[in-house]
């Protein structure tokens, strides 16, 4: 509808939560009542008066919440109205996926907090303790930033665990002479910002220093490469051009990146996926877009994979990489 502002409908239970969380300037809540049949056909009551249900309705049919077992309920309501639904999931994507000035801004906001919460590994991390003892000292010190809860758990990995990049800390110890792990994603105003690296306890075997330091140097060339309007076949084939020349690209994990913004539990992946493997046919990297890159490959000796993670934001002006932690092995000496 083309209309100035939205409905938020919502339960008793959440009548509070919505005066401090939201902004909507017309939250309707659902009293139930001798009367009342439900709050699904309520809601449907509701937009009927409004007169928002005299012809198609997109409803969101990709999201996590409602599922599409709820939707289907919804669908069915509608259609009942004599609505023609249909899937309105891109409409809504497409609308989320330009940042504006202040969601850019906030963004930046969750870079710093991510930096926050390596620099806490930095300086805590050491022989002995568990990865779930380094995930508290990072969460612990993400929210005395005002960082708030990521959408995807911190993840610390450890040891033969460093193939697995998906995997969530646990009480295994970290030991001298193993590669960790840590993906970090910065929160401010529910806006993410990854950023992941690579940590060595004690000197790392110069084989696996070699091949972080080349998957690393992907952010250099990433740094002279974006700008506004960039087209993303040209990012990928020079990304690929780059791997080819550095020889690491036939031990890759995966090199690409996806959309970030505003998430909740249970992902902070976004819509927009793009690595050399998917065509992007005439996409840009247009001004107000935000996204991850990751830089991934498999390390010699069994010893894990190389985990660098960046969040790259195109403005009008210009594009440029966040953070300033290096993207280099770290190494923790203790």
């Amino acid at each position: 509808m083309d209309h100035d502002d939205f409905i938020h409908f919502d339960t008793e239970e959440e009548e509070i939560l919505c005066r401090y969380t939201t902004t909507s300037k017309d939250t309707r809540i659902y009293h139930e009542t001798a009367e009342t049949t439900g709050m699904l056909s309520w809601i449907v009551q509701e937009l009927k008066k409004e007169r928002w249900l005299r012809g198609t309705v997109g409803l969101e049919m990709w999201s996590y919440r409602p599922n599409r077992a709820v939707s289907e309920m919804f669908q069915s309501a509608l259609e009942k109205e004599g609505c023609r639904v249909v899937d309105g999931t891109d409409i809504v994507r497409k609308v989320r996926a330009i940042k504006s000035p202040q969601e850019i801004a906030y963004t930046e906001k969750a870079a710093q907090i991510a930096e926050v919460g390596h620099k806490a590994a930095i300086e805590t991390m050491r022989p002995g303790m568990t990865e779930l003892d380094v995930y508290g000292e990072i969460v612990n010190a993400m929210a005395k930033a005002g960082g708030e809860n990521p959408a995807i758990p911190v993840l610390v990995t450890s040891g033969p665990k460093c193939a697995c990049l998906h995997a969530l800390a646990s009480r295994k110890k970290i030991v001298k002479g193993e590669i960790v792990n840590i993906d970090i994603c910065g929160v401010f105003n529910r806006y993410h910002a990854n950023m992941a690296r690579t940590y060595s306890i004690e000197k790392p075997n110069p084989d696996v220093a070699k091949v972080v330091e080349l998957s690393a140097r992907a952010f250099d060339v990433i740094a002279d490469l974006i700008r506004p309007n960039l087209p993303v076949v040209e990012f990928n084939e020079r990304m690929k051009a780059y791997y080819q020349e550095a020889g690491i690209e036939q031990d890759k994990w995966w090199f690409g990146g996806y959309e970030l913004g505003i998430a909740f539990p249970p992902d902070w992946v976004g819509q927009f996926v793009y690595d050399v493997e998917i065509d992007p046919k005439d996409q840009l990297f247009v001004p107000g877009t935000v996204v991850n890159y990751e830089s991934n490959f498999y390390l010699p000796h069994k010893t894990g994979v190389s985990y660098q993670i960046n969040t790259l934001i195109f403005t009008e002006e210009q594009a440029r990489i966040l953070g300033k932690i290096s993207n280099d092995i770290i190494v923790i000496k203790r």
